[in-house]
């Protein structure tokens, strides 16, 4: 894309706190790509639903994958609209007054049209792509996928037509009179931190942790991590 933002209309503008608000490819992407989980919305014969999935990105092309079962993707396959979002949590946020209580976060919802990716050595590469883009380069040292391993899977390809981020970075928001008032008021910041690792109990002697998976190193954020393992994943 050579825009620096994706276009502004009623279906992607921020409706409240349009200064929370950001509809360029940096901000939007950043929020993406720091998170593991997104949920896709759709209808199905005007009933919603809403499904949470693994994704990974490339340029303005969302991917996510399940069973070739799946009834969200036997939907999507033929090319449906749908609204992916991502979210994180970075903060509680307590206020002197219960309505003034918020959160701190990061936010992004994406429109565009789903559709299945039925190319197969586009549909194998995604299926590398799926591991490497969280893992860098872990594709080529895993065994082949096998051809009935590929046929139980779909993938799903949707390019972002409108987008737009929300952020919230603040400190309490009181009400000057409730300044003075004696209770507690703050921000507890949250954050998902990664833990140690556990061995699976059937690895051969010799079989070590592989320096990549270092970006995962006990105590780090998760978010951070997956930034990193973005910048430095190149798809095929």
């Amino acid at each position: 894309m050579t825009d620096a933002s994706y276009p502004v209309s009623p279906r992607n503008r921020a409706k409240r706190r349009h200064d929370r608000a950001q509809y360029d490819h940096e901000a939007v992407h950043a929020v993406l790509d720091a998170g593991f989980l997104c949920h896709v919305a759709y209808v199905i014969d005007g009933q919603p639903y809403c499904t949470p999935t693994i994704h990974w990105r490339e340029g303005d092309m969302l991917y996510w994958h399940g069973s070739s079962a799946s009834r969200m993707l036997r939907n999507q396959k033929g090319g449906t609209p749908v609204c992916v979002t991502v979210s994180h949590l970075d903060g509680l946020v307590l206020a002197r007054s219960g309505f003034n209580h918020s959160a701190n976060y990061r936010s992004a919802m994406c429109f565009g049209t789903a559709q299945m990716v039925d190319d197969p050595a586009e549909k194998m590469q995604q299926l590398h792509a799926v591991t490497d883009r969280f893992f860098p380069n872990r594709a080529r040292s895993l065994r082949a996928i096998t051809p009935q391993e590929a046929k139980a899977t779909m993938v799903i390809k949707m390019r972002i037509e409108e987008a737009s981020a929300k952020v919230r970075d603040a400190g309490v928001g009181d009400e000057d009179e409730d300044l003075g008032l004696p209770i507690w008021a703050g921000v507890i910041p949250v954050e998902t931190v990664i833990r140690a690792a556990t061995d699976s109990p059937h690895l051969p002697a010799g079989v070590t942790r592989p320096a990549e998976l270092d970006l995962y190193a006990p105590g780090s954020r998760l978010d951070v991590a997956l930034l990193a393992a973005q910048k430095l994943y190149q798809p095929e």
